[in-house]
């Protein structure tokens, strides 16, 4: 199962649930997103082509990231762009998600491991703005 968060026009988040799948290969973030995500499914003694990727400038404006739950239960916070809160999920063992636009938060529901994929360098305390979580009686939990 595949799951796109929008706030207004813009895309917040997609979760690629640990229990999706598809027959082929599919991309789930537009061309122009700096940070891709993809889906592949080949059956045995498939090849992909030995390949270098040619060095090719590219200008990051927002940090995108992808995480990876590897194992507990996390809770994500979605956020507009102006900090206002919009809802949370709940992430699973296996599940992944892709942080495109917006805010996000995350509480630790259970024991929890993650694995981060971003783009670099990273730009130290001048690549976030932090601020004040939810607070739990206002979660908006969506299923």
């Amino acid at each position: 199962m595949i799951e796109n968060i929008h706030s207004q026009a813009k895309l917040l988040a997609v979760i690629i649930r640990s229990s999706y799948k598809s027959e082929n290969i599919e991309f789930f973030t537009p061309s122009n997103f700096s940070q891709q995500l993809g889906y592949m499914n080949r059956s045995k003694g498939y090849e992909i082509s030995p390949h270098v990727h040619n060095p090719i400038k590219r200008e990051v404006e927002y940090t995108k990231e992808v995480l990876f739950i590897k194992s507990g239960e996390v809770r994500v916070d979605f956020y507009a762009e102006n900090q206002k809160y919009i809802e949370s999920r709940i992430l699973f063992t296996g599940d992944v998600i892709l942080l495109a636009y917006g805010g996000h938060g995350f509480v630790m529901l259970k024991d929890s491991e993650i694995i981060e994929v971003k783009q670099g360098p990273y730009a130290g305390d001048s690549d976030k703005t932090r601020f004040d979580s939810v607070s739990n009686e206002k979660v908006k939990l969506v299923k």
